[in-house]
């Protein structure tokens, strides 16, 4: 008597194929990203998917509705529902990030990114990646960056800032000046030029940004969100937000103390 394989997978031969069944949209004007995810996190699993499409709007109304569900795709292994894409990744033991949930990974990719843009200049300039001009264009790029991604929505950003700043709550348009100081700044450090502007720009917003986190978190005990990413990025006020602005202290106080410096070595 030939042996029945366990629920959800099929006998080949001698090989047991493990099987799973997927209900997705896929209409003209709709493709549904999570429905591809789903169907390749099967595969990768090592599962032979029977990829079912739902073609028009009525048809996908009509399978919710069988099965009492609200959204596509929905996966099916031994004939029991699995449920959509985040409830097949919790199937395989998987980890399912809350989109709500605190996070510095945006600050850390960044800070990751420019280090590496500036080591690749330094290293095409300079025929070294590790100098002292490395140094100075990692905190350059790095302001240029994050002015970029506040500038992606300045109204979000300046919402969030005004949380905690302690200038943009006395005068409210100064949180839609800083993304265009810090950028500006930013640039100019980078270029070496004109540094009578940036200098004191990096040096006031800086040491401002700084004393604004530091009295809302270590004085005033509250939880925020920081808008050093843009207003609506998940990244929690705290230690490592004030990163950004002491980057551009320190970056302001050197670029006065190296020339001095260099004046008193000659």
């Amino acid at each position: 008597m030939m042996a029945t394989a366990p629920a959800g997978q099929k006998t080949i031969g001698q090989n047991t194929v493990r099987q799973a069944t997927i209900y997705r949209m896929v209409m003209p004007g709709h493709f549904c990203p999570y429905g591809l995810k789903a169907t390749d996190l099967l595969r990768r699993q090592g599962y032979a998917v029977d990829d079912q499409w739902l073609t028009t709007r009525a048809e996908t109304d009509a399978f919710k509705a069988k099965h009492g569900v609200t959204t596509t795709p929905q996966t099916f292994i031994g004939g029991a529902r699995v449920g959509g894409y985040d409830d097949l990744r919790r199937f395989f033991g998987k980890t399912v990030r809350d989109p709500k949930a605190l996070t510095y990974r945006p600050v850390i990719a960044l800070f990751s990114m420019t280090a590496l843009m500036a080591l690749a200049a330094s290293h095409a300039m300079l025929g070294t990646p590790f100098t002292i001009r490395a140094a100075e264009w990692f905190i350059g790029f790095s302001m240029c960056v994050l002015a970029l991604l506040k500038f992606q929505n300045i109204e979000s950003f300046s919402s969030m800032f005004l949380n905690y700043d302690l200038l943009a709550k006395r005068w409210v348009p100064y949180s839609y000046v800083y993304p265009f100081a810090e950028g500006g700044a930013g640039v100019l450090m980078i270029a070496g030029v004109l540094t009578w502007i940036s200098v004191p720009v990096a040096l006031f917003i800086g040491t401002i940004g700084a004393v604004s986190v530091f009295k809302a978190v270590y004085v005033d005990k509250r939880a925020l969100k920081c808008a050093c990413v843009g207003g609506d990025s998940n990244v929690p006020l705290g230690f490592i937000s004030l990163t950004e602005n002491v980057m551009m202290v320190a970056m302001a106080l050197w670029m006065v103390a190296a020339p001095a410096a260099l004046s008193v070595a000659h």
